[in-house]
């Protein structure tokens, strides 16, 4: 396709990372809703920040969108109901990352009916676009579940000039965002427009890897609307390498900025949204719903129908493996993709906010080769799009040399996976990073 205007290219190329290959075979299957459920199951802790306590009682009934879930703490995000029906417990879980927190059981309906109280949120300035954002229960959907609403909630002496709008989707094997560019194309428009008119951005950056024809056709129709007064909202493709959609790295590919160890994207002027996030705020906008269901790639070698699939939060993962099929039993599942994604003990295990996929592999996707010693050869330092030495973390986590660790700069790893990616003796070195990062959490 030829285009009046030239897309942008990146600003700097990505320094390290891996070439993955794609697996992106539910990229041109349309979303399709999961059936009602019998059943969810909601955590209170669906994001980075302080856990919910859950609002509502056994007995109760609710509806879609009834807020069952808050906390006063300024770092967290409301949590509502997926489904209608009667609340039947409350009850705890152990998610995947080791922590716990309540959770409230429902038993739906069948009915799905949307809360009657449920209305337009009208935005006209800053405190009321941030007061939508926290209000919807939105989360970074890109997989951190960082609350939206403290993201939009900086202070007026650190005013950011660029919006970067997040559609690189760089793992494997997901295509939900790519799925929501094709879909709903109209209302993340919209939702980028009233961000940047109300936050006062200078310019929005639409980033998307190059491997995306279709999306990218989208886009820049998107980029090139007649209501972009000034052409102050570009497309810009970048190179197809993973952890291009990572957001430090899409910060330094878009614009050249680096975001120093201990600091935000704020603090370089730049904020970076999901275009799934800008979605869900504009739909919460118009509608008054907030965010109750999430949309999931569902593949992998153990998948009879892999799908793009519109899903409940709280929907336990069985729902979604029935749904599609299955050829073998899984001998693995992850909550999102292979390189980032964690693995979960059971298929009762629920559907988080944050999950953009599922993947489940039966006994050759699953295999685990075997560790040998570390041969020193560097290929872990050559990928790390942070520029750190894995090998060396490594070994000072082994020994326990916190100061060693400190002066590695261990907290600035984004646990994207290169390393152990790239290790030709398959060692675990992105899970020793993480026992690292840990060691120094628990020293401070």
């Amino acid at each position: 396709m030829q285009y009046s205007e030239p897309i942008l290219k990146a600003v700097k190329k990505i320094g390290g990372g891996v070439m993955l290959p794609h697996k992106k075979r539910t990229a041109e299957n349309p979303s399709v809703p999961l059936p009602p459920p019998e059943k969810v199951v909601i955590p209170m802790l669906q994001h980075i920040g302080a856990p919910c306590q859950p609002l509502v009682k056994k007995g109760d009934t609710v509806y879609v969108g009834t807020k069952i879930g808050d906390s006063e703490q300024f770092v967290s995000a409301p949590i509502h109901s997926s489904v209608s029906g009667t609340v039947s417990a409350i009850g705890n879980i152990m998610l995947p990352s080791g922590k716990e927190c309540q959770t409230v059981e429902i038993v739906s309906d069948g009915l799905m009916t949307p809360d009657p109280e449920l209305k337009p949120f009208f935005v006209n300035s800053k405190e009321d676009l941030i007061a939508a954002a926290r209000a919807s229960g939105l989360v970074g959907l890109g997989g951190a579940g960082f609350p939206s609403g403290v993201k939009l909630n900086f202070s007026p002496d650190k005013q950011p000039d660029t919006l970067i709008i997040n559609a690189a989707e760089c793992e494997p094997y997901l295509t939900c965002d790519y799925r929501e560019c094709m879909e709903n194309s109209e209302n993340i428009l919209e939702g980028i427009y009233l961000i940047k008119e109300i936050l006062g951005f200078e310019q929005v950056i639409i980033a998307v890897e190059d491997n995306k024809p279709k999306a990218i056709k989208a886009l820049y129709e998107m980029a090139a609307d007649s209501r972009d007064v000034g052409n102050k909202i570009k497309l810009m493709t970048l190179k197809s390498k993973y952890p291009q959609g990572a957001e430090k790295v899409i910060i330094y590919s878009a614009t050249g900025r680096e975001v120093p160890m201990g600091k935000l994207p704020i603090d370089v002027g730049c904020v970076v949204m999901n275009v799934t996030s800008v979605s869900a705020l504009n739909t919460f906008i118009k509608t008054g719903m907030p965010l109750v269901n999430k949309k999931v790639t569902v593949d992998g070698n153990a998948i009879k129908e892999p799908k793009n699939v519109i899903v409940p939060i709280g929907t336990p993962i069985k729902d979604l493996l029935e749904f599609c099929g299955l050829k073998t039993h899984p001998r693995k599942i992850l909550y999102g993709g292979p390189m980032m994604g964690t693995a979960v003990l059971n298929t009762d295990m629920p559907i988080l906010k944050q999950n953009n996929g599922i993947l489940a592999f039966g006994r050759k996707g699953a295999f685990k080769p075997d560790e040998h010693n570390c041969i020193r050869c560097g290929r872990c330092a050559a990928v790390c799009p942070m520029r750190l030495r894995p090998f060396e973390i490594e070994h000072a986590q082994n020994i326990g040399d916190i100061d060693r660790l400190k002066a590695l700069n261990t907290d600035y790893c984004m646990e994207c996976g290169c390393c152990s990616y790239a290790c030709p003796s398959k060692r675990n070195v992105t899970q020793a990073v993480r026992l690292a990062k840990t060691k120094l959490r628990a020293a401070r």
